[in-house]
């Protein structure tokens, strides 16, 4: 059997994943994202429209891993709703002390187009957030904490935070200094 080949579309996804999480958005030119997959930059714009809308692609092919990702930590962990909700800080601390590790991707590429608030990246960034508070929001129900979304958007404040630190002092402590936090509100609110 063959190794499947990757389509050019998807070569051109990867390539873009790699560059703009890697060198950002405004930093990373279409030439590069071109030649990194192999093509030439008009079948580039064949497959893509602009440089906007490819911008948006890549973080739309960033949205379920991620999302995929917080969920296997929260399952995986053993404990209460507040011990897995602190596991899901513990597993970005982890993220956070490979020397690859750059940031919340959705978050960088909103910070260099915050002057565009219409951005179609920008759409795509704050919907993977609301969906992450919506998921959130499901787990909490679920485990019968009063005012779940409400508890959910406190989560999302402290990822986001964390995110912001994280990517300032390159300390991954900070994270796991959020875990404790995330526990404390999530069990406190799971008290009442």
């Amino acid at each position: 059997m063959k190794p499947q080949v990757p389509s050019t579309r998807d070569r051109i996804l990867t390539a873009a994943n790699n560059l703009f999480y890697n060198e950002g958005i405004r930093a990373t030119s279409v030439d590069a994202i071109a030649e990194k997959a192999g093509i030439t930059k008009k079948t580039l714009y064949y497959h893509f429209p602009s440089k906007d809308n490819l911008v948006a692609r890549y973080l739309e092919s960033r949205d379920q891993p991620n999302l995929e990702i917080f969920a296997q930590w929260f399952d995986a962990c053993e404990g209460t709703v507040a011990d897995k909700v602190g596991a899901i800080f513990t597993g970005v601390g982890e993220g956070a002390r490979h020397p690859k590790w750059k940031g919340c991707g959705f978050q960088r590429t909103v910070a260099e187009l915050a002057n565009m608030p219409g951005h179609p990246a920008v759409q795509v960034g704050a919907a993977h957030k609301k969906k992450f508070e919506a998921w959130l929001t499901v787990k909490f129900t679920e485990a019968g904490i009063d005012k779940p979304a409400e508890i959910a958007r406190h989560i999302v404040v402290l990822m986001e935070g964390t995110f912001s630190i994280l990517l300032m002092h390159r300390d991954a402590d900070y994270a796991d200094a959020t875990a404790v936090a995330a526990r404390q509100l999530v069990k406190a609110a799971l008290v009442r």
